[in-house]
């Protein structure tokens, strides 16, 4: 039987209509950088992934650099966001609420720092919807790694991995959930990436919308 639900922001409970690659835009334009159409490819690639990763990456190990890209790209989401471009996807605030009415906890999960997840829980009223709220920092590393799910078992006081159901709209977010141990990790296709890389990295199942975990959580604990 699930007992916790571990889901992903951007994507697949915010809806992001484009506005991490904006705010990725704004950010290395910022600190001087010229675009490159390699960089947003990475960017794209790597969705669902410890944004400071994403820019040690592009930036060769430049540490300096990277925090400096980071805050700048920090600034630019949370200008977005306090302008209105910040909308939950369709049904998730209901899919959220349906599944701690039947007795399933539910975590959010984000590649962002809690400054910025704290900032866009506040736009949509969200600060108290779920049981908890975890980052990369808060949780020890970010995705693919099982970080974030793990530390949600054991703030939230589940016994057993089987016991939990991830849902994310990128491969980092399927593998992050297969490494945890989870037994349902589902895809959705309201974001980044498309269902043959969702299932070629692995995912239980595809679903639509995370409007739709409910019904597939109920039907599995139907066949337990």
């Amino acid at each position: 039987m699930i007992k916790l639900a571990v889901l992903d922001m951007a994507g697949t409970t915010v809806a992001d209509d484009g506005l991490v690659e904006r705010a990725f835009t704004q950010a290395i334009a910022d600190i001087g950088v010229a675009e490159d159409p390699a960089m947003l490819d990475h960017v794209r690639r790597t969705m669902g992934e410890s944004k400071i990763t994403v820019f040690r990456y592009l930036f060769d190990g430049d540490e300096s650099l990277a925090q400096q890209a980071n805050k700048a790209f920090e600034r630019a989401y949370a200008a977005r966001v306090a302008d209105g471009e910040c909308r939950p996807v369709d049904g998730a605030e209901d899919a959220i609420r349906q599944l701690r009415d039947s007795g399933v906890k539910v975590a959010l999960t984000t590649g962002f720092s809690e400054t910025t997840q704290r900032q866009i829980l506040a736009a949509l009223g969200w600060e108290d919807l779920t049981d908890l709220t975890l980052t990369p920092a808060q949780a020890g590393r970010g995705r693919p790694h099982p970080d974030m799910v793990l530390t949600a078992l054991l703030r939230l006081g589940i016994d057993d991995v089987r016991e939990v159901a991830t849902a994310g709209d990128t491969v980092y977010d399927v593998q992050s959930g297969l490494r945890a141990g989870a037994s349902v990790v589902a895809g959705v296709l309201t974001g980044a990436h498309e269902r043959d890389a969702l299932t070629g990295a692995g995912a239980t199942h595809v679903i639509e919308s995370v409007r739709d975990l409910p019904a597939l959580l109920s039907t599995k604990d139907d066949q337990s």
